[in-house]
């Protein structure tokens, strides 16, 4: 392994922390307000549908980050993606304080809630493990692959570690903003040489 593909590693795996604690943060949240003997039953099927989702949203944005001009639009979202969970982790002035309304009439609805919360909240975790995969494809899998458990084994101790020990967050928005920036500065270099 180069020292390009280790820092790499090491930025995606902080990716995937924070941005699964607070995609786990919200779900734990949503999945709350339902009866507990159908909460695992939701949290599997939601997390599974999810988990579809993200694979085919991987696929999608490893191929418009090689477009020129959308690298500029991923690395926008990601500063915004960095302020929100700037506010949300390290602030705490979030996701916490808002009250989530679901509607628990059936399984399937509970379900189809848990899945369309991941599948939103998912994007921006796939944008900054793409974004700072490059053309890595082995990394972007194992970006993938590593958020994927996270969220269906890992979710509420990773939510607990991020709200007690604050300099994981920081350094997770430290990766994500370092691939904002990267992503910013590859096309604005590309459209200032042509």
């Amino acid at each position: 392994m180069t020292m390009e593909q280790a820092i790499i590693l090491l930025q995606i795996i902080l990716i995937d922390l924070v941005l699964a604690a607070d995609n786990a943060i919200i779900i734990g949240m949503l999945a709350s307000k339902f009866p507990k003997e159908i909460k695992n039953k939701i949290l599997f099927w939601g997390v599974s549908a999810a988990v579809i989702a993200r694979i085919f949203f991987t696929l999608i944005v490893a191929y418009l980050l090689n477009i020129q001009g959308l690298k500029l639009v991923g690395g926008l979202i990601l500063l915004w993606v960095t302020y929100r969970l700037y506010m949300d982790v390290i602030k705490e002035q979030g996701s916490d304080n808002k009250e989530i309304k679901v509607k628990n009439t059936s399984l399937f609805n509970a379900i189809v809630t848990i899945a369309v919360a991941d599948i939103s909240l998912s994007l921006d975790n796939v944008l900054g493990v793409a974004g700072a995969a490059k053309d890595h494809y082995v990394l972007l899998i194992f970006g993938l692959v590593l958020s994927i458990i996270m969220m269906a084994t890992m979710a509420n101790y990773i939510a607990k570690w991020v709200k007690t020990y604050k300099w994981i967050g920081w350094l997770g928005l430290f990766a994500i903003l370092i691939v904002a920036v990267d992503l910013i500065y590859t096309d604005v270099k590309f459209f200032i040489n042509q």
